[in-house]
């Protein structure tokens, strides 16, 4: 630590954002999930906490919300190679799977039965990877961040949480509602995850969603008939700027004042604008910008509401693109805000 110079070149030394903080040390902890199994479009999820890692040795640690971000501990949990290798022989089977569905079979076919018993056991079983892990930093009093892999691993945290909180707010930032059941027969689908929140994980009282625009009937019958689900969509953001009946800032006040005491913030790439996420696995046109979203978080930080845990979601680093590299970017300064605001949320609710 006495040789650490914020102002100095990133040297990679394996934690994100290149900090000297250990795990013991740290207020906060970053969880990589190198998981991605269950995207039904484009994979390369997996590949997203190292090549994260690998791009937040180039984030400047000069944040302007906060002074002197760099002395906020931000440790890194040791990464597990076998979530990597077995979410790699998962993807070979759940691409069958997926396959057979598009050639119009049925989740209930024997042929895929036994796939699909597999990954849904394997997805559980991560769950309760994170779950175990998260619950002793949370004991420790340190607060937890999940790096993904596709948006399906959260749930162990979120459910931890929710265990934790009386009342817990979830802001989920998305192009996705992710409010599908069971989605091509996965329990733990990256397209269920905020409906396995809602009906699995006790006390959540508010899922507040942010920019979805692609979703399904089924979906939006389910949030226009819950009192949980408040649902900002592009459609609704972009209709009350370009009107200008609306600014952002009313918005986002509006957002963060429609989430409880306690906050878990969501958010998955692709809720930003394609150009942004260029090789995420289901990019959509429209979203938000850059600096939408970081006026938003600022706005949920800054409100006294405590941010209490985080996940960053659906990074697709893909290196046979031009340009691979500004995923893993984006998702390394989205990261890092997020625990700026995180540790700034904590001072102010104190």
């Amino acid at each position: 630590m006495e040789k650490f110079n914020p102002n100095d070149t990133g040297l990679p030394n394996g934690n994100y954002f290149a900090l000297p903080y250990t795990v013991d040390e740290s207020e906060i902890v970053l969880i990589s999930a190198p998981w991605d199994v269950t995207t039904s479009y484009r994979s390369g999820t997996a590949n997203a906490p190292i090549r994260i890692i690998e791009a937040s040795s180039q984030v400047d640690l000069y944040d302007v919300d906060v002074k002197d971000a760099w002395k906020i501990k931000i440790g890194t949990h040791p990464y597990n190679e076998e979530i990597f290798i077995e979410s790699a022989e998962l993807r070979k089977k759940a691409e069958k799977i997926i396959a057979h569905l598009e050639n119009g079979g049925t989740v209930s076919d024997p042929s895929i039965s036994n796939k699909l018993n597999l990954i849904n056991k394997a997805s559980e079983k991560l769950n309760n990877w994170i779950y175990d892990r998260a619950k002793k930093y949370y004991e420790e009093n340190k607060i937890t961040g999940i790096a993904g892999g596709e948006h399906s691993v959260p749930f162990g945290l979120i459910k931890l949480l929710s265990e934790k909180y009386d009342n817990l707010g979830i802001l989920h930032i998305d192009a996705h509602a992710d409010l599908r059941r069971a989605y091509e027969g996965f329990e733990y689908s990256h397209a269920s995850i905020m409906y396995n929140v809602i009906t699995k994980c006790k006390n959540i009282s508010k899922l507040v969603q942010v920019g979805i625009r692609d979703f399904c009937e089924a979906e939006a019958e389910l949030i226009a008939n819950s009192d949980k689900i408040s649902a900002y969509t592009d459609f609704y953001i972009s209709e009350q700027l370009f009107s200008g009946e609306r600014t952002w800032k009313s918005l986002c006040d509006n957002i963060v004042n429609d989430l409880p005491e306690n906050v878990y913030i969501s958010f998955d790439i692709d809720g930003l604008s394609p150009e942004l996420c260029p090789n995420t696995g289901t990019p959509v046109p429209g979203g938000l910008s850059f600096q939408q979203a970081h006026y938003l978080l600022r706005t949920l930080a800054k409100s006294g509401k405590r941010i209490v845990g985080f996940d960053v979601c659906e990074v697709a680093p893909n290196p046979d693109s031009d340009n691979d590299e500004y995923d893993a970017n984006t998702g390394a300064r989205i990261l890092y805000k997020i625990c700026c605001l995180t540790h700034l949320s904590n001072i102010k609710s104190k």
